[in-house]
């Protein structure tokens, strides 16, 4: 299925390269004119529910929450999600969080802090954000805007683990993240043979082949986002109407 997203960066709506994302060279693919919740009111109006708001950095809160508003219980927030603000997050209108960084600390997964996000808010409302590059044969979390290697390897071990702790899955696979180069096939298909949970998996997508090849490999477990081959987002990869029209056959 495919599932939309609305990246936010500097109060915009943006499409960035995500291996750049924290780097003085930052490589943007699109800004856009319209409003976060002129796209979640367009999401809504197509019942496209699950899609994800990212926050990325600061000056963003105010074009989510108008985001959340438009399409209440539709989409996931995450970006600075933390035991203290998930509650207001889901108050806002967001279905779920998503959580990356902040239950990582030096490298490691902080339990602790995951535990306590799991009380304040429940394992049935919490997205956990296990984005990944790949070092060698293995795929590591990365954290921080994607910068920072986790000693964290996805594999089958580690989401089973986790699945304990949240509703879904979100992957980007930052080494293809805003590149329109193709999807990671390798890493779609140990996640649709890995995940006990549902997964949504982002990075590459540049036709609507992509996505008829990610629900072949993900067994039909693993979702895509597309970003900037959407033509809604200046793309000239993927028609968002055949995207809509893709979810409507599955259903």
């Amino acid at each position: 299925m495919f599932r939309p997203c609305i990246d936010l960066h500097e109060g915009k709506v943006k499409q960035i390269v995500g291996g750049t994302l924290g780097d003085a060279g930052l490589r943007t693919n699109f800004v856009s004119e319209k409003s976060a919740a002129w796209f979640a009111e367009l999401y809504k109006s197509d019942r496209l529910t699950g899609g994800h708001v990212i926050m990325l950095g600061s000056g963003n809160d105010a074009e989510a929450r108008a985001a959340l508003a438009a399409f209440p219980g539709g989409l996931h927030i995450g970006g600075g999600v933390n035991a203290s603000n998930a509650r207001g997050w889901l108050e806002a209108g967001a279905s779920h969080v998503i959580v990356t960084s902040w239950v990582f600390r030096e490298g490691r997964v902080d339990w602790a802090r995951l535990g306590e996000l799991v009380k304040a808010i429940g394992k049935d409302r919490l997205v956990l954000d296990l984005s990944c590059r790949k070092r060698g044969e293995d795929y590591f979390v990365v954290t921080d805007r994607w910068q920072k290697f986790t000693e964290l390897v996805v594999n089958e071990e580690t989401l089973k683990k986790f699945s304990g702790f949240c509703a879904e899955f979100l992957i980007h696979a930052v080494d293809v993240e805003g590149l329109c180069r193709g999807i990671d096939g390798e890493l779609v298909e140990k996640l649709g043979q890995w995940s006990p949970l549902p997964m949504t998996y982002a990075g590459g997508a540049n036709s609507l082949a992509d996505l008829e090849e990610v629900t072949r490999l993900g067994g039909g477990k693993v979702d895509l986002t597309i970003g900037s081959a959407l033509d809604i987002f200046d793309g000239n990869g993927v028609k968002y109407a055949d995207c809509v029209k893709f979810n409507r056959r599955q259903k």
